[in-house]
């Protein structure tokens, strides 16, 4: 028997007065509860109980460790009572790492919603293009764009998103369209590098994937300076549709390529917390899986 079973059998005994009342309610033999608090005597080194033949009687011992039995195990409930209102009714901070473009457009807009929901949760946004450590930098959430390598991380993908070849009107009405992905040497474009590296273009023709690195004179590691680059008339560009989703919809950029779509681009929220995440975590990632659209579970 531990120690938190001895406190709770004592308490018992000196509630009921009797060995034989709580020998009843733990469906034991009276010799056994003796034995109990005997061992747990003995464990203390001190007398708790004075017996005789009509009751029980506490020794100074005794009342001590009766009060402090009580308030531990109280301690323990209230403890216990808090994990499980957490659980149930999320709190805490949270933090979470994004990258600026994806952060702003579609991050952001969703942060409303859910804090009206569960309003004692405080978000903390930190944003970072770069492949940030979660448990050396205390995050609790990582949104990650593009394929995972291998990771201890649990990770849930929220959402995927087409990549997709644009460019803005007056480029084209200047320098033309192109019309496979051969024609693209003949552009200028815009490429996006990820640790110094550029990124292929990836485009998908009769079932076949196939890959071309961009050659242009213009590159950079911001999505969002790449999208400026794009509207300013500055080349053609390959990237993510949630990039250009609003300049899509009011004509600022129009998509190439259409009989060549790009392949698609996953995006995953990953944390350390294991398959059962704490409710905070739960909970957001829950929410942008549902705003965004989650084509796998």
């Amino acid at each position: 028997m531990d120690r938190l079973q001895w406190m709770q059998l004592f308490i018992r005994v000196v509630e009921t007065g009797s060995f034989s009342a709580v020998a009843r309610e733990a469906n034991i033999g009276q010799p056994a509860v003796s034995k109990q608090i005997a061992a747990l005597e003995s464990h203390l080194g001190a007398q708790l109980l004075q017996r005789n033949t009509r009751k029980l009687l506490l020794t100074d011992a005794g009342r001590s460790f009766y009060d402090s039995s009580l308030r531990l195990l109280a301690d323990l409930e209230a403890a216990e009572s808090q994990v499980g209102f957490r659980q149930l009714r999320p709190s805490g901070l949270l933090r979470v790492s994004v990258s600026s473009g994806f952060g702003r457009l579609h991050v952001v807009p969703l942060l409303g919603e859910f804090q009206a929901s569960y309003p004692e949760i405080t978000v903390e946004l930190l944003v970072s293009d770069r492949y940030v450590d979660l448990i050396e930098e205390g995050v609790d959430i990582a949104l990650r764009i593009g394929d995972l390598g291998d990771s201890s991380l649990t990770a849930r993908l929220i959402a995927r998103f087409p990549r997709i070849t644009v460019a803005a009107p007056a480029y084209l009405k200047a320098r033309g369209a192109p019309i496979v992905p051969d024609d693209l040497a003949q552009h200028d474009t815009i490429a996006f590098t990820f640790r110094r590296a550029v990124r292929p273009w990836q485009f998908l023709s009769k079932g076949s994937e196939i890959a071309l690195i961009p050659a242009g004179a213009l590159r950079t590691n911001d999505a969002e300076i790449l999208r400026a680059c794009v509207l300013a008339g500055r080349g053609i560009a390959q990237a993510p549709s949630w990039l250009f989703t609003r300049d899509l919809a009011d004509g600022s950029v129009v998509e190439l390529l259409l009989d060549h779509p790009g392949t698609t681009m996953p995006v995953h929220a990953v944390h350390a917390a294991g398959l059962h995440p704490p409710g905070k975590i739960r909970v957001f990632i829950d929410h942008l899986a549902t705003c965004l659209g989650t084509a796998e579970r």
